[in-house]
């Protein structure tokens, strides 16, 4: 077994005893081919949830600055990104710009999956904010199906300005792909916003959010704004 799924076995089963998390529609995830995994948002420890419970690797993107801190944090830190192989982004590059969102091109169009958050940065306030548009390039530019998710009570297992990774009873739930055909750069922006309201109003009606019908920013985002 490679370090990759020892970590993964390992970490599943210390959720499933400490957290008894609620897991379904897994088995919507197409097993082979690239896929879009489009996720709320309410912690950091959501992209090692998704890439331990999906059936499948998941890459994401993360801030280079999560792979450099210094001290025993950063060290956590680098454990946790080396397991769930991250594309890591410069301070000021944003989620959803082109030199982003290359190399998750190029992975999807290997047949991989890629890990992405619509809302660019975590709900702070338990709300739903409106999706920004990389999740419908992406699909579009690559025919990826979008696997929608939707995550329950993750900010319990790490509240948010907190340090502190407390064991909590947590939910992840996925819905039917949403299918588009391969069109490259044959879209437009009408486009990639129906498609991306389209997955918000599936993560929603799989998370319970309420909603906010603006954009989320991270209280960052002076200095690095984070889109999605």
């Amino acid at each position: 077994m490679d370090k990759y799924r020892l970590l993964q076995t390992s970490v599943t089963r210390a959720f499933k005893a400490l957290c008894r998390p609620v897991v379904t529609g897994t088995e919507k995830v197409p097993d082979h081919g690239p896929v879009i995994i489009a996720s709320n948002h309410l912690s950091f420890l959501d992209s090692v949830i998704l890439s331990v419970m999906m059936p499948r690797r998941v890459k994401f993107i993360a801030k280079a600055e999560y792979l450099t801190t210094p001290g025993l944090k950063g060290r956590i830190m680098r454990e946790l990104f080396e397991m769930i192989d991250v594309i890591p982004v410069e301070r000021g590059q944003q989620s959803d710009s082109v030199a982003a969102l290359a190399p998750a091109l190029e992975h999807l169009e290997q047949g991989n999956i890629f890990g992405i958050y619509p809302e660019g940065t975590r709900s702070r306030d338990g709300y739903l904010y409106r999706g920004r548009n990389g999740v419908a390039y992406l699909a579009y530019m690559t025919g990826a199906p979008v696997a929608p998710v939707g995550l329950v009570g993750t900010q319990r297992l790490q509240p948010p300005g907190s340090n502190v990774i407390r064991p909590a009873r947590f939910e992840l739930h996925v819905g039917d792909p949403i299918h588009v055909p391969k069109t490259g750069p044959q879209h437009n922006g009408r486009m990639r916003k129906e498609l991306t309201n389209q997955v918000m109003d599936a993560i929603a009606e799989l998370s319970g959010q309420p909603r906010k019908d603006t954009y989320n920013q991270s209280p960052s985002a002076e200095k690095d704004p984070e889109r999605g």
